[in-house]
């Protein structure tokens, strides 16, 4: 059983599902209108209000939670947390509101969760398709056939934004419509052209904007589909009752007019820059996306470990060294016995990677490896394993100050230790049989190995006596002893 939490600019969501057979069923399914985007201030900080009412939304979440016996719990931030200047800062209260880490995931990784859950919805997997999600702070574009992503893309601009810049004061007309289309438009168009009808046979729209239109549109007989002609029949009825506290209809909860407008604005300018003929509303998405991804994380088909594989490929990395360092520094790892599971696929994906910066420089490549992996969009990882990754590849090399103040965290720095110790048996031609091996670390690193090693390569005790050095200059002893 899975539970995806979306923490979006307009409002928190909660799927709670189960997998069966070929579909995931969603089992509870909660909804906060937050309007967390609308509660940024005029320096782009959240405000206190606006924090407090996520917090006791959280805490409700968590209540929610705890009723069920989970297998996996995912907790993403959208665009309104990405762009909040003290977003960074509000996370660890938001965290402790909801008793889960919360990953502020880039617009690109929420559309590869999104395309992931419409195509696990749609099961058509020769059809080619485009994607779009409109949402409170960001609208993602996506570009795939079946269940492959071929080109994804977000833009700064969504539902609340729109609506406050260009319906002020909830005054809705014409020249304020067309205003806010054009402002859209003006998003889009250069990115236009790879997402005209010809790379696609079917557009769908993934968001609740988009379900929420199609459903005024069909019960107030505005048309039977969304297209360019039932969207401007409903911009029309909007301006007609020219006040947002007047639009009352069919299809639309009160508390959903005040955005839907700017939703409104933003689909029709994509239908007008694209030049979509249909769009065909889907009850899939981010949260059924998050779902699947940890679903897959489950059966061993982790979408990150297709990320490691294509830098590999991409960066000309050394697959026989990088592979040997990944094998070596878990074993090694292993016998420092962690207190826990939570680096092991982190340092074996650091590894298999801490080399690609050489395409850049061999001088210095730990650190063009450890900003590439910091910056790059990764699909499948948050931003919070791409920084530790980071820190691992740059930390593998060279002194330790640079890594000091998270080498507090021990587990990390086991696996550090580990993965430094790798490397350096890797370049003196070790062969490591950890039968005759030993690596210890609890308040000091104790290192026992075979006398006959620093024999048959000399410079094998050079190497050592300079990580003791390392090690002793973040105050840490380095023991070593040789046996046999």
């Amino acid at each position: 059983m899975y539970a995806a939490v979306d923490l979006g600019s307009n409002s928190f969501r909660l799927h709670i599902g189960k997998h069966d057979g070929e579909a995931i069923r969603v089992l509870k399914s909660v909804r906060e209108p937050i309007r967390l985007a609308a509660g940024l201030d005029k320096d782009g900080n959240l405000t206190p209000a606006a924090m407090q009412t996520a917090l006791n939304c959280l805490k409700n979440f968590r209540t929610v939670l705890a009723a069920y016996k989970l297998d996996a719990v995912r907790v993403v931030a959208t665009s309104a947390m990405r762009v909040a200047r003290n977003g960074a800062a509000f996370l660890p209260e938001a965290e402790l509101a909801i008793g889960y880490p919360i990953e502020i995931i880039s617009g690109e990784e929420e559309g590869r969760l999104i395309y992931m859950g419409v195509a696990a919805a749609v099961a058509l997997p020769g059809e080619r398709r485009l994607v779009i999600d409109i949402g409170g702070g960001s609208t993602e574009l996506i570009l795939g056939r079946g269940p492959e992503i071929e080109k994804v893309e977000s833009f700064s601009v969504g539902t609340v934004k729109q609506s406050l810049s260009f319906f002020i004061g909830g005054r809705v007309d014409g020249p304020s419509f067309e205003a806010a289309i054009l402002s859209a438009r003006s998003h889009f168009e250069d990115a236009a052209p790879p997402y005209h009808p010809q790379f696609w046979k079917q557009c769908y729209g993934s968001s609740g904007t988009a379900r929420t239109i199609a459903d005024i549109i069909i019960k107030n007989g505005l048309g039977r589909e969304v297209n360019a002609q039932s969207l401007e029949a409903l911009k029309q009825r909007f301006i007609e009752c020219g006040h947002v506290s007047k639009i009352d209809m069919p299809g639309l909860k009160p508390d959903r007019a005040s955005t839907i407008i700017g939703g409104l604005a933003i689909l029709i300018g994509l239908v007008r820059e694209l030049d979509i003929p249909l769009v065909v509303p889907i009850e899939a998405g981010l949260r059924m996306g998050v779902m699947w991804d940890l679903h897959l994380r489950s059966t061993k088909r982790d979408r990150r470990e297709q990320s490691v594989q294509a830098c590999v490929q991409r960066f000309h990395v050394d697959q026989r060294r990088a592979n040997r360092v990944a094998v070596d520094a878990l074993a090694l790892y292993a016998q420092t016995k962690p207190a826990g599971d939570q680096y092991n696929r982190l340092l074996y994906w650091s590894a298999l990677l801490h080399e690609m910066g050489m395409v850049v420089s061999h001088t210095g490549y730990h650190k063009h490896a450890a900003y590439i992996i910091a910056n790059a969009d990764l699909p499948g990882f948050t931003a919070r394993e791409q920084r530790t990754m980071s820190g691992m590849i740059v930390a593998h090399k060279g002194n330790l100050r640079k890594v000091a103040e998270v080498l507090a965290e021990t587990d990390f720095a086991k696996a550090i230790v580990a993965f430094r110790l790798a490397v350096l048996f890797m370049h003196s031609r070790i062969d490591l049989d950890f039968t005759q091996i030993k690596l210890r670390f609890k308040s000091r690193i104790e290192l026992e190995i075979q006398r006959d090693w620093v024999a048959q390569h000399p410079t094998l005790s050079y190497w050592l006596e300079k990580e003791q050095e390392q090690w002793d200059e973040v105050g840490v002893d380095f023991l070593i002893r040789t046996s046999g």
